[in-house]
């Protein structure tokens, strides 16, 4: 039997199901598991993943074997929509779309209305009644079939602003001007007909070829171009952020067509079983009356919430789908409850409304805020519809991680200067300078500036410039739009649908009513509240321990744990910070990071320079009181915690990186000779510091070095163990190679404590110990760990 290479689906029966994402992508996988739970779905086929990879194995060709099996599935998709492809009397129309096995939004390609031609359009204005219905699906079919399959899969990379897209866009959006009029439902049929002609001559003269008239080919030219929108350049880019493998390939589906945009009574939607911002269980989406799914998706056009409970100031004119069509919303919204139990996680759903009748489009697990989905898992958890196991892993640590998002100063926020308000798409603060391509972002973030990308809207082609901005900021769109939901994915701030802001990409600027905002301007977006600010304001970070549902959660993680977690922390702040995010010690405090501010690194370059010991010894002590500053700190923020401490570590050279004036100023503060600090910072440049005079062989050379820091950490200790605070100092020797290296240094930290006991009257409780972090060092570990407590 030869192998299955389509699967048909539709009609409440389907020949794939959900676990066969790996064969079928995530698209075609759930369109046939809705299909078998008796959703309405249009019926269609998917053309497996494995023959993507046997496209490019075959240098770019279909199989004869392939096209026979796609034929006998697409008469199974003419039974059972009643139409019949390419058929003068009652055409079927088909979408052709991508879908990996991991969402990739917008990444890869998509060609809508397939088989229009001159044979069937006067049939389908027969079977409509409807002529500017047709005409506007033709228009479409024209540009979408010319952008993706006679030019992107062709190989063709046209200047900014000449592609094809770009021509009949300009095109359409003269004659609407013509016409005096702003959305695309005014023109006529009569214009839409004559749109349609003028499309097909710019293709002409664009691309040298003519528009294909013919169904099936424009059926495979379109098949042909979504297996080549894998290798396209934003694919590859969008995979490489996310970790994509290049080797999986993507599906292809072939479904029948149903239209939103045959008139008043139709409608298209993409939906979340939860907000998908904040993590509510309200039913969160958006819809446009007579328009297809790209519309929404697009961004060309700022949509209406679905229901009343989730609309915002904003919005709150906008006509809902729950009023608009109340049996419809109704009949949605019980399927968006019987998604969620099947799946047992937020499901991203696409409808369409024909003519009244309601078809789901596609379901997926919806992209979500870090915030979001550690909400989700918590409740979903106390609704029984997953365990505590299943809540812990289904949060991905980047996700947690989105919960450090800084916020705006609300001080700042209430001082500055709110210069618009759209719809908040993606987390947290965005404070950057403003810039109006993604090649810009990128080059300007490549100098290091921080940048807001500002956009009409955002296409895939700009997850380049999207990736590397600190937020994202449209003119257009939604919340399901292409940008919200790739900076939600990311935990990117993010607003869209900024209505206010008109932006003028020739000049490299945007105006809200009298104020201009050039390129190169700063701006502060707030992505939790759609806010945007003039200027740089002030940025708080995050406090994730006031949100009670990280909270439950990390207490669920604590009770399966099996390691304990320290952190790393130089500061009071930074320890007090680290307990907030329950850290149960420091596993790692830097002390050279200590000996960086102005006031103490001076006594370490005069004990660098210092021409004898006791100048040495003198600089170092004047080192003791700041290190017992930061060490009362500390401990003091870390009751009862362990705190790892290592001694001083780098190579010396680099507390001496002296240009010009520096030089001429430290020799004045020392009164030393400028030659004598520049044949000091030649003698102690390392050629390789990993192996050099650094580590614990500082602590050898000089002895007065691990002196210092030892009885600053211990007697820290003591101060606070006088006053019933429980400290658990372990001090760390680095970088030894030999056993005698620990013992050495081992020595002086018990002869400096037992001169703090002495000192203070106390009984100290501390451990001395080692990394193994050099190969010398594993060779003899079982001889070091007889000098080392820890």
């Amino acid at each position: 039997m030869s192998k299955k290479n389509v699967y048909f689906f539709g009609g409440a029966k389907a020949e794939g199901k959900a676990d066969m994402k790996n064969l079928l992508g995530g698209k075609g996988a759930n369109l046939a598991e809705m299909s078998s739970l008796g959703i309405p779905v249009p019926a269609g086929y998917t053309i497996t993943t494995e023959m993507c990879t046997a496209y490019y194995d075959n240098k770019g060709k279909v199989s004869k074997e392939l096209i026979a099996e796609a034929d006998k599935a697409l008469i199974k998709v003419e039974k059972v929509m009643g139409k019949k492809f390419g058929c003068t009397e009652n055409p079927l129309l088909l979408s052709v779309r991508s879908g990996a096995r991991k969402s990739m939004p917008g990444m890869m390609d998509t060609v809508l209305n397939v088989g229009l031609s001159s044979k069937t359009i006067p049939a389908l204005i027969a079977k409509t009644g409807d002529e500017r219905f047709v005409y506007d699906a033709y228009r479409r079919l024209i540009t979408m079939y010319a952008d993706v399959v006679m030019e992107k899969a062709a190989g063709i990379e046209p200047a900014d602003g000449e592609s094809v897209r770009a021509k009949l866009e300009h095109t359409f959006d003269a004659l609407k001007e013509e016409r005096g009029v702003t959305e695309d439902s005014d023109l006529t049929a009569e214009d839409l007909k004559g749109i349609s002609a003028d499309f097909k001559k710019i293709v002409k003269n664009t691309l040298g070829k003519n528009f294909p008239d013919d169904a099936e080919k424009q059926l495979w030219g379109a098949i042909k171009a979504v297996f080549q929108s894998w290798s396209g350049a934003r694919a590859i880019i969008y995979r490489q952020i996310e970790g994509i493998p290049h080797n999986w390939g993507t599906a292809v589906n072939v479904q029948a067509m149903v239209f939103g945009n045959m008139g008043d009574g139709c409608a298209t939607g993409v939906a979340f079983t939860r907000n998908p911002a904040t993590g509510e269980n309200l039913f969160y989406g958006e819809w446009l009356v007579n328009a297809q799914g790209e519309d929404v998706v697009a961004g060309t056009r700022t949509p209406s919430p679905i229901n009343e409970a989730t609309k915002t100031p904003g919005t709150r004119k906008m006509m809902s789908l729950e009023k608009a069509y109340p049996k419809t919303y109704k009949q949605l919204d019980k399927i968006r409850t019987k998604l969620e139990k099947h799946y047992k996680d937020m499901q991203d759903i696409e409808f369409t409304i024909e003519n009244g009748e309601l078809w789901m489009l596609q379901t997926r697990t919806g992209k979500r805020t870090g915030g979001a989905a550690v909400r989700m898992a918590v409740e979903m958890v106390k609704s029984k519809l997953i365990n505590k196991q299943t809540a812990i892993l289904r949060v991905d640590p980047a996700q947690l991680e989105e919960l450090l998002h800084p916020m705006l100063n609300p001080a700042a926020e209430r001082k500055g200067t709110v210069l618009a308000k759209g719809l908040p798409a993606g987390p947290g603060a965005g404070v950057g300078r403003a810039v109006f391509t993604s090649d810009e972002a990128a080059e300007w973030a490549a100098r290091g500036e921080e940048v807001v990308l500002v956009r009409n809207e955002t296409s895939p082609e700009d997850v380049n410039g999207m990736h590397v901005a600190e937020a994202i900021l449209t003119a257009k769109g939604g919340m399901t739009s292409h940008a919200a939901l790739v900076a939600r994915g990311w935990g990117k701030c993010c607003i869209v649908g900024c209505a206010e802001i008109h932006i003028d990409a020739t000049r490299k600027q945007f105006t809200v009513r009298d104020k201009v905002v050039k390129e190169g301007d700063w701006v502060s977006l707030n992505g939790s509240e759609g806010k945007v600010y003039e200027g740089a304001l002030d940025v708080l970070p995050a406090q994730p321990n006031k949100n009670e549902w990280y909270k439950e959660l990390m207490t669920w993680a604590d009770d399966v744990r099996q390691i304990n977690v320290r952190t790393n922390a130089e500061s009071p702040a930074d320890a007090k910070q680290a307990l907030a995010f329950g850290a149960e010690g420091i596993g790692l405090a830097r002390t050279e990071h200590m000996f960086f501010e102005p006031e103490r690194i001076i006594h370490v370059r005069h004990m660098i320079l210092a021409r004898n010991e006791d100048e040495r010894r003198q600089a170092v002590m004047r080192l003791l009181p700041f290190q017992k500053k930061d060490f009362l700190g500390i401990f003091g923020a870390m009751v009862g915690k362990p705190v790892t401490i290592r001694l001083l570590d780098p190579p010396l050279h680099e507390f001496l990186e002296l240009h010009g004036e520096q030089v001429f100023l430290l020799a004045k503060q020392l009164k030393i000779t400028e030659s004598a600090i520049h044949a000091r910072i030649q003698q102690l440049h390392e050629m390789n510091p990993m192996l050099g005079h650094r580590g614990c062989r500082l602590g050898i050379a000089y002895p007065e070095i691990t002196e210092m820091q030892a009885r600053a950490i211990l007697e820290s200790a003591a101060e606070l163990k006088k006053k019933k605070v429980e400290v658990l100092p372990e001090l760390m020797v680095p970088l030894v190679g030999h056993e005698n290296e620990l013992e050495h240094q081992v020595e002086i930290i018990h002869r400096v404590a037992g001169e703090v006991e002495k000192k203070y009257k106390c009984k100290l409780k501390y451990q001395v110990g080692t990394m193994i972090e050099i190969p010398r060092a594993c060779l003899v570990a079982d001889r070091i760990a007889e000098h080392a407590e820890f």
